[in-house]
């Protein structure tokens, strides 16, 4: 097991969700310039702003409620 894929089951095994990780690469890919500390930059501003947040706990809930649906229309029940 490389590296990378060790790093992702130790992380797995504590409750992380890694399988949409992003790389500098995809940064890179649309601006070949961008240093891989500027890369790292844009992937931070880009994945901690708030309307990224934002949508991400909104699809959450949203998945939340598509695998417990019925779960959660008996606890609205009482």
């Amino acid at each position: 097991m490389d590296a990378v894929e060790n790093a992702k089951k130790v992380l797995r095994d504590h409750g992380y969700f890694v399988d949409n990780l992003w790389h500098i690469q995809d940064v890179q890919a649309n601006y070949m310039k961008a240093s891989d500390e500027d890369a790292q930059k844009i992937l931070n501003t880009a994945l901690t702003n708030q309307a990224t947040m934002e949508q991400i706990s909104l699809a959450i809930t949203d998945a939340i409620e598509f695998y417990f649906e019925d779960e959660l229309d008996t606890d609205y029940e009482d």
